[in-house]
């Protein structure tokens, strides 16, 4: 379900030495396992993409006709073939490795991923003596994107010179540092796989499109950690060209994973510097116990971090240099997509220090509908941008999320017991009050 079985992937040159993460994996074909608040899609072909796309479209316009403001949520593994969003992760990953082996070498380690700054010339070196590039075409790639004016490339800069002056067939060939050679990463698609990614990116222009024309906010949801670096990459494509004048396009950035923070902060680092407008949405995340019973098994890091208050750290952290950027530029939107008070209360106090007000609209909370009242009309009544995340789709097909959904309310007992004792409250005040069906002041 995921792309070709190991035994079809070991024949490929280089293989070996591809991310375990990145590979497909027969025991975790079935994303569903350990997943409870997270509809997951299969690939089944062409014509059921075109079908997930339909519903995606009749989701904007829905969203469009109920309010001046919506919000729509999609998910990319219901576009296309699932093996290229893997495959295109290795790819990602590998690069930004590669940079990072670089740094290393030129004494960088250790430090934070946009302050470390490759001297240019070294650099020119290394990609010559792998053969990447000859100097002077690497110094022709540097003056067309004017790189490297300071002596200096960093993270940004590298993935702007991979994406412009470099074709798909060399992006699919990795350094591999213990050898210093190129390896092939992955045989070469096929005529029918060029054309299946080249119909999802078409699926994803038709969406974005449509979401701009209707005034309605894209948001694209995170999936398992071994295809977010594949979508965020094409989700941040869509947000250079559709973000221009408004945040339309929204990334989510799973903060339950150690590299969120870099992450963010490397993405809007890049809104700065090209001048479109950031919009994310923040969650803790949903594949926890899918994502570390598949580390385990395969045998690479967990990706997730260790605590549930190291989660709530890196939320914290993560929002509140979003918010700062709000402050800076007013160019930055974020969705707090959560249940949790203390990161309500947290947002919340942030924005008063920082002077941003809710009727600026940078800031929206989101919860998931049935769940959590006691924190959604508290913030809509006082004003805020607040939203109800509403599941939709084929019944069939929804059913089995809300079963799972439901099962998961069920550790929500003691938060159910807090809203019960809070509208018992309210209802007290307002028969003190006189006002039991009048307006709440």
């Amino acid at each position: 379900l995921c792309g070709p079985s190991p035994s079809s992937s070991s024949s490929t040159p280089g293989a070996e030495q591809r991310e375990k993460q990145y590979r497909a994996h027969r025991g975790f074909g079935d994303r569903r396992g350990g997943v409870i608040s997270a509809r997951t899609y299969f690939y089944a072909d062409e014509a059921k993409c075109d079908q997930h796309m339909e519903t995606f479209l009749r989701c904007i316009d829905a969203s469009s006709g109920s309010s001046e403001d919506g919000f729509s949520a999609i998910k990319l593994t219901a576009l296309g073939r699932p093996q290229f969003l893997l495959q295109f992760s290795e790819v990602l990953v590998k690069w930004r490795r590669f940079f990072h082996q670089m740094a290393a070498e030129q004494g960088q380690a250790g430090r934070a991923v946009l302050e470390m700054k490759l001297e240019a010339e070294k650099l020119q070196e290394a990609l010559a003596n792998l053969g990447i590039a000859t100097k002077a075409e690497s110094q022709h790639w540097f003056t067309g994107e004017n790189l490297g004016v300071s002596g200096t490339v960093d993270l940004l800069d590298w993935n702007s010179l991979i994406d412009s002056r470099t074709k798909l067939s060399k992006l699919l060939l990795v350094p591999n540092m213990q050898t210093g050679q190129l390896e092939p990463l992955l045989s070469r698609f096929t005529e029918e796989e060029d054309l299946q990614m080249k119909r999802m990116l078409q699926r994803m222009d038709v969406l974005a499109k449509r979401a701009t024309e209707k005034g309605v906010r894209l948001m694209v949801d995170a999936e398992q950690s071994y295809f977010q670096p594949a979508i965020s990459r094409l989700t941040l494509e869509m947000q250079r060209r559709f973000n221009r004048d408004r945040a339309i396009i929204f990334n989510t950035y799973q903060c339950y994973l150690k590299e969120a923070y870099d992450n963010v902060t490397v993405d809007v680092e890049l809104s700065r510097r090209e001048g479109w407008h950031f919009g994310t949405k923040l969650v803790r995340g949903a594949y926890m116990e899918q994502e570390r019973e598949r580390a385990a098994q395969i045998g690479y890091e967990d990706p997730i971090n260790p605590t549930y208050e190291k989660t709530n750290e890196m939320y914290h952290r993560c929002l509140d240099y979003i918010l700062e950027e709000i402050k800076h530029s007013r160019k930055a939107n974020v969705m707090v997509a959560s249940h949790n008070e203390d990161t309500v209360k947290f947002t919340l106090r942030r924005m008063m220090e920082l002077g941003i007000h809710p009727s600026e609209k940078k800031v929206y909370f989101g919860q998931l509908l049935g769940m959590c009242d006691q924190i959604t009309f508290p913030l809509g009544q006082a004003g805020f941008p607040v939203y109800k995340y509403v599941p939709y789709g084929p019944v069939n097909e929804v059913l089995p999320y809300l079963s799972r959904r439901a099962q998961e309310n069920r550790g929500f007992v003691q938060r159910a017991n807090r809203e019960r004792d809070l509208l018992w409250r309210e209802v007290k005040r307002r028969l003190l009050a006189g006002s039991l069906f009048g307006p709440n002041h």
